[in-house]
């Protein structure tokens, strides 16, 4: 088997599933290099296979942390819509021979992931403020 660069099978990945942007993949690379970092610093592991779980937890802060508020807008305009697309990247990875994956690794796994609102946009919506009091009526009932 011949090595192919992560470049070109970037090129051949985007050719045959053109639903998601080359930097998505480059993205998710490196949403699992952060992920596997995380664990390093948490757990003091040596690295080993990622859950799906786990790779979309990091996907998740990883983006928040590059992007912010902006993360859900680059990431829909890279085709990614949910925690289902995340597993279509990995598995056109794994096909591709850039990712590895175990018997237990499935797709469903990803499905029941987040909802990508809650995950990316939520943070950054404004807190509700609650009034412990109703303001002053500057009009009377009855005047």
């Amino acid at each position: 088997m011949q090595n192919v660069s992560f470049t070109e099978a970037l090129d051949a990945l985007v050719a045959r599933d053109p639903r998601y942007d080359r930097e998505a993949y480059t993205f998710l690379r490196d949403s699992l290099e952060f992920t596997l970092k995380r664990r390093r610093k948490s757990r003091k592991e040596e690295p080993g296979d990622v859950p799906a779980a786990e790779l979309l937890d990091g996907f998740r802060l990883h983006a928040l942390k590059e992007y912010g508020p902006m993360a859900r807008l680059v990431l829909d305009y890279w085709g990614v819509r949910s925690c289902e697309d995340v597993g279509h990247l990995v598995f056109n990875l794994v096909q591709a021979g850039i990712f590895s994956k175990t018997d237990r690794d499935t797709l469903d796994e990803f499905r029941s992931g987040y909802d990508f609102d809650e995950a990316f946009v939520a943070p950054f919506r404004p807190a509700k403020k609650t009034l412990s009091t109703p303001p002053p009526s500057a009009v009377q009932p009855g005047s």
